[in-house]
């Protein structure tokens, strides 16, 4: 269950209207200090680089090759993907 907190919302982009792929996504990951990627029941902390730029395009694009949905920036974190453990530790 999630705590009863209010968040403010700065911007809303509607994955299926507004495309963000290859570069577009590298530029908005790699300027986090950290990224959270959900997938399934797990989910993992990375600091990006560009050394580990193409594990983290793996796990942060879908298969059609654009950013996974949901995506929060939250600070200068981002939250990938959807997982409730992750939410719950987050958010």
């Amino acid at each position: 269950m999630f705590d009863e907190r209010h968040i403010d919302i700065d911007e809303t982009v509607e994955a299926r209207k507004q495309k963000i792929a290859g570069n577009d996504a590298w530029n908005l990951l790699a300027g986090a200090a950290e990224i959270v990627v959900g997938r399934g029941k797990k989910y993992q902390v990375i600091r990006p680089s560009e050394e580990n730029r193409e594990e983290i395009l793996r796990l942060c694009l879908g298969r059609t090759g654009n950013l996974r949905a949901p995506t929060l920036r939250i600070g200068d974190r981002l939250l990938v993907g959807f997982n409730e453990a992750m939410y719950s530790e987050y958010l």
